[in-house]
């Protein structure tokens, strides 16, 4: 499809507008997987197989290489759905996210004129290309005249899990008991009550959709009830250790419930990423079924289950339990958070009452040590005054002998003393000044 656009200038030329380089795919998404007229009988046979990762890419390579080699058009690499017909069997390929269908039209074979409820279904169809992953959904749909003859649903299907609906104007009765049959199909059974082909194609396609997006929505409840029982233990752990922090009082003690706060938060947040996807998809999954109901426009038939009370029942409880277990985890973690806050802040006011107590030490410590300096710097002080005034009093003596003074040296020398004491604690002191302005 092409998304560009052109307009005439008046003179007789065109003037190309420049496209958004995703117009193209926009457009295009309107017109993805159309419905296919179907005429009556018919057999669907349709499949969905788990092709997340690089299954897919490996799954679109098998599907053109069969194309190919059998001489029919080759799905481009972004192209998400392709029809091709083999022989009477046409073959829909549609790609998703993390599934891949695989849907069969098999038109007025053996078998189809009739529906019949022992008969073991087949996958022969399945035989042409290589399976590209697990297989989710199997299903044997038969679209079939209606006529007074018929047997009931009821004697086809399960009557315990049997859920019939006709569409909003009666033209069609689809039936259905959602149970896999020996060869491990769901069988759905389509009445035609002058649908017309195109009307028919649209039908069988919504309801092949809502079986396959069911099943696909049920996926998040086996991972629900794994995550349950971690989930419970967390809870049950927060509670303990909640109870251990009123009662704990040392330092080492706030510091061990911290580390196993953050151990448990680390698993439900492990465990939460796992499931974020799971459980997003599921919720998307469950309102693409209700979407499809909702336009089929269901109406009862006699006193049987129509299909969305029928799955609203049985699907309700499990979309729910996903739900609870994806609030529960998002809970979890807040209380978590806040918990591990609490503790952390009693852990810094504690370490904070410690630092100060050492400070008031290392005060304490300053304090003596300064009265230690006084003291030697006293000591200091008249240890130096003694030498220097030792060394006059040398220097007057000699002086004296040599004839160069006439006073007594013993004078001389005392009254140095007090002029030599208070010049050489001048000095330390400035000494001492000098350092500690250079340290600050």
């Amino acid at each position: 499809m092409t998304a560009d656009v052109t307009i005439s200038d008046g003179k007789g030329a065109g003037v190309r507008l420049e496209p958004h380089p995703l117009r193209a795919a926009i457009l295009g998404e309107v017109h993805a997987r159309p419905f296919t007229p179907l005429a009556t009988p018919a057999r669907i046979l349709h499949f969905a197989f788990d092709t997340a990762g690089d299954r897919a890419g490996a799954d679109r390579s098998a599907l053109a290489e069969l194309c190919q080699r059998r001489g029919l058009n080759v799905p481009k690499p972004s192209d998400k759905h392709h029809r091709v017909a083999f022989g009477t069997v046409v073959l829909r390929w549609e790609q998703h996210s993390e599934f891949t269908t695989y849907t069969w039209e098999l038109a007025a074979l053996p078998g189809t004129e009739a529906f019949h409820p022992g008969a073991t279904s087949f996958a022969s169809p399945m035989t042409l290309v290589s399976q590209p992953g697990p297989l989710l959904v199997a299903i044997d749909l038969h679209l079939l005249a209606d006529a007074a003859d018929r047997t009931s649903p009821e004697h086809m299907f399960q009557r315990a899990s049997l859920a019939v609906a006709e569409n909003s104007d009666g033209t069609a009765l689809y039936a259905t008991d959602f149970q896999p049959d020996p060869a491990g199909f769901v069988r759905i059974l389509v009445l035609d009550r002058e649908l017309g082909s195109e009307r028919a194609g649209a039908l069988v396609q919504r309801i092949i959709e809502i079986e396959t997006y069911r099943t696909l929505a049920l996926l998040g409840l086996p991972k629900a009830q794994q995550l349950a029982p971690s989930i419970n233990w967390i809870e049950r752990r927060l509670a303990e250790v909640t109870e251990e922090m009123r009662r704990a009082k040392d330092l080492a003690d706030n510091h061990r419930m911290l580390d196993e706060l953050t151990a448990l938060a680390a698993e439900l947040e492990a465990g939460a990423a796992q499931s974020l996807f799971r459980f997003g998809a599921s919720r998307a999954y469950d309102e693409i079924v209700k979407l499809r109901l909702q336009t089929i426009g269901e109406r009862k038939v006699g006193g049987l289950p129509i299909w969305s009370s029928f799955l609203a029942r049985r699907m309700a409880p499990a979309m729910r339990t996903c739900v609870t277990t994806e609030e529960r985890q998002a809970n979890l973690s807040r209380k978590l958070a806040r918990a591990a806050n609490l503790l952390r802040t009693r852990v810094d006011v504690e370490q904070e009452r410690q630092n100060q107590e050492l400070l008031q030490s290392m005060n304490t410590r300053t304090r003596l040590q300064l009265r230690l300096q006084a003291t030697v710097e006293g000591l200091s002080v008249a240890a130096i005054s003694y030498y220097v005034v030792g060394l006059f009093g040398y220097l007057v003596k000699g002086a004296h002998d040599a004839g160069l003074v006439h006073f007594e040296p013993s004078y001389a020398t005392a009254g140095f003393v007090p002029l030599a004491a208070l010049a050489i604690w001048w000095i330390v002191r400035r000494i001492r000044k000098r350092h500690i302005a250079g340290e600050v």
